[in-house]
C-alpha cells in the first residue's frame, strides 16, 4: 500500500535519491566498459571504483530508508511512527 504523500516521498526521500544514483552507476558501468574496450585499454581501477560506488550507494539507500525523515514521513506530531 502506498503512503498518502507518495509523490512528495519520491521527490524528497534520501533513500530514493541514493537508489537513483546507484541505478545511474549500474547503467554507466557497462557503457564505460564498452567504450574502454573499443577505444582505450581497460582500466581496472575505474571498474573497481564504479562497482564500489554502486555498492556504497546501495548501502546508503538502505540506511536512509531505515531512518524516519520528518519532512516526508507525514504528520507525526512528535509521535513515533506506528507499526504496520
Amino acid at each position: 500500500m502506498l503512503v498518502h504523500n507518495w509523490r512528495e516521498v519520491l521527490k524528497r526521500a534520501w533513500s530514493v535519491r541514493l537508489m537513483v544514483l546507484a541505478l545511474l552507476c549500474i547503467i554507466i558501468e557497462p557503457i564505460y566498459t564498452f567504450v574502454a574496450a573499443t577505444w582505450v585499454a581497460k582500466n581496472i581501477y575505474i571498474q573497481l571504483a564504479m562497482s564500489a560506488i554502486t555498492g556504497l550507494l546501495a548501502v546508503a539507500a538502505i540506511i536512509a530508508r531505515i531512518f524516519v525523515q520528518q519532512k516526508v514521513s507525514g504528520d507525526l506530531n512528535g509521535k513515533p511512527p506506528t507499526e504496520g
